[in-house]
């Protein structure tokens, strides 16, 4: 059964292998200001590729602004080194290969293939904002692939979180 996080707590585990080889671990990586972990569904999804090279093009801004980006998904490592060449993707890490049990524990939604082109189980996408210590400050979840917030609105967000200490939201008890 698929869990929701919710802000604050910590973040699920997470170590991927990337495509060109190492691995991405959350717990090791270095964020000045926020991780931020684009889940996408996979090599099949054209609405993936926009996002991606989106996120390609502000890459090294985003890094400047202190964010530690890293596209993921399901896919195997020969279907995300597919998507890396094809979508010509040279400066975002992508890692591969989160298992379904992950992709549940971040509350992600889990589809079955419609298609031939697409693997038998893959994750929808979700974008997790995750402070350097570990803990949730924004996650942005989707049963769909279309309707995706734009990288540059979510960082512009971020950027204003970080510099007035702008509190973690969606925390209240009643």
């Amino acid at each position: 059964m698929t869990q929701t996080l919710t802000p604050q707590s910590r973040v699920p585990d997470l170590t991927l292998p990337l495509v060109g080889g190492g691995e991405f671990d959350l717990a090791s990586a270095q964020a000045e200001k926020f991780h931020i972990l684009v889940v996408y569904r996979g090599v099949h999804c054209p609405k993936c590729q926009a996002q991606l090279k989106e996120i390609e093009t502000e890459f090294n801004d985003l890094a400047v602004d202190g964010f530690n980006v890293v596209a993921l998904s399901m896919d195997s490592e020969d279907r995300a080194q597919r998507a890396k060449d094809e979508w010509e993707i040279e400066t975002l890490p992508i890692a591969y290969g989160m298992d379904i049990s992950t992709a549940k524990s971040f509350g992600l939604f889990i589809s079955d293939a419609l298609s031939e082109k697409e693997p038998s189980h893959f994750s929808e996408p979700g974008i997790f904002v995750v402070r350097p210590d570990g803990t949730l400050y924004a996650q942005y979840i989707q049963n769909t692939p279309f309707g995706r917030v734009p990288i540059r609105e979510i960082a512009s967000g971020l950027k204003y979180a970080a510099e007035n200490d702008y509190p973690v939201r969606g925390t209240s008890t009643v």
